[in-house]
């Protein structure tokens, strides 16, 4: 069993190297909260009226996704046959394609269609050991949609039966908008923050602050207005090239800053000397056929706390599988068994405020569990691909479904 036990709040250093494993565990479960935490002969000696429940394999943290895009229509697929032919991201989203397409898209589709698509998406991340999962809106860009689409989120969440963080993601200019910037930053600051913190759809804000997008002030506009609201603010940053956003980031006290491939020397000491966690997404940068991947052990090194998250889209990481994210952290960036498990527990949580509550096996947190058909705890992140989890609880009740296999509902057309 790996518990990733210890103080409610991101690792980082020497100590996301350092996981605590037990031979022979068990969890005691009341409710839906861990009781204690051990080996099974002590546990059993203690509360030998429990029922047991035996498993073979390896005992993990339910697995937490900090960054997805879940609430979308179609998928593209044309963006991506084009890249493989040359184009690039920005030329792409240039002539129509990219977030605006999602966006048209989105627009056209009722709650009720996004809703059915959601909830089975939901369902393969939950199938591959993510038992949280942050949901970012982002894909409607004006108030009536951005509404809908967290309303659809909410929806979700009170369905399935993992824990949702919904966020709204200030993403793009929306075409309407492209000549008329500072219309819409504030009518994103006065209108549609009010309207999200007022009904309380979103616990956080995101922004997405690169050239091309919003501008370092214009981020700073939005998550200075989603502060004043009550959102926790958190950032899209450095994805493409380096414009401050993992500065901004801590200045503004973000929960996270998320991507970093571009991140400048100073953005990484100020991560560094910050409780913002750096949020990375080896999978995107590899699915876009880019070269460049986050500097995760230069973070390390300088001391960041760490996550990692599949930012899960229909455009440019369009993969439900956090086990395989964890084994490109140690294939693409570099990082240790040990730092990809802390990453996709624990310091996740962290990075959406819920370091309290999940992420390790401890009495007194979630009893969200996944198990591994692996003998060895190495192995979730080691084989490419394969989907090796067999069971899954969450809050304390066993959920992995197996009454149908697995879809991501692509069929349903607005």
């Amino acid at each position: 069993m790996v518990t990733c036990r210890g103080p409610a709040r991101a690792r980082r250093g020497r100590e996301m190297a350092d996981l605590d494993i037990i031979e022979q565990g068990a969890v005691l479960i009341d409710g839906p909260r861990i009781r204690a935490v051990g080996p099974y002969a002590e546990l059993r000696a203690a509360d030998p009226a429990a029922e047991v429940v035996e498993v073979s394999g390896v005992l993990f943290p339910g697995l937490v996704d900090c960054h997805t895009h879940a609430v979308f229509g179609a998928p593209r697929l044309d963006d991506a046959e084009r890249r493989a032919l040359g184009e690039d991201y920005q030329a792409i989203a240039a002539q129509g394609g990219g977030i605006q397409q999602s966006v048209r898209d989105a627009r056209a589709r009722t709650e009720g269609d996004l809703a059915a698509l959601t909830a089975l998406r939901i369902e393969a991340l939950l199938r591959h050991g993510s038992t949280t999962i942050e949901v970012k809106s982002g894909y409607g860009l004006d108030l009536e949609t951005e509404l809908k689409l967290l309303r659809v989120i909410g929806t979700v969440g009170r369905t399935v039966p993992v824990t949702i963080a919904p966020t709204f993601l200030a993403h793009e200019l929306p075409s309407e908008y492209r000549n008329r910037r500072a219309d819409y930053v504030r009518l994103v600051c006065d209108e549609v923050i009010p309207v999200v913190a007022r009904e309380r759809l979103a616990s956080a804000c995101d922004v997405f602050c690169e050239p091309g997008v919003f501008t370092p002030a214009e981020a700073r506009a939005i998550l200075t207005a989603a502060r004043r609201a009550g959102l926790a603010p958190k950032i899209h940053a450095d994805e493409f090239a380096g414009s401050g956003g993992a500065e901004l980031a801590v200045e503004i006290g973000a929960r996270s800053a998320d991507h970093l491939a571009a991140i400048s020397d100073a953005g990484i000491a100020a991560l560094g000397a910050s409780d913002t966690v750096a949020v990375l997404l080896p999978a995107t940068m590899m699915l876009l056929g880019g070269r460049r991947q986050a500097p995760a052990r230069r973070l390390l090194d300088a001391g960041a706390a760490v996550a990692l998250a599949t930012d899960f889209n229909p455009g440019s990481s369009p993969t439900v599988a956090l086990p395989l994210v964890m084994a490109l952290g140690v294939g693409q960036l570099g990082m240790r068994y040990a730092e990809v498990v802390h990453a996709a527990t624990v310091n996740a949580a962290a990075a959406l405020g819920l370091a309290g509550s999940c992420g390790q096996i401890a009495p007194g947190f979630r009893a969200d569990l996944v198990l591994g058909s692996v003998a060895e705890w190495r192995e979730l992140a080691y084989w490419v691909g394969a989907n090796l989890v067999t069971a899954v609880w969450t809050a304390g009740s066993a959920c992995l479904p197996r009454s149908r296999p697995v879809s991501l509902g692509l069929h349903v057309q607005a």
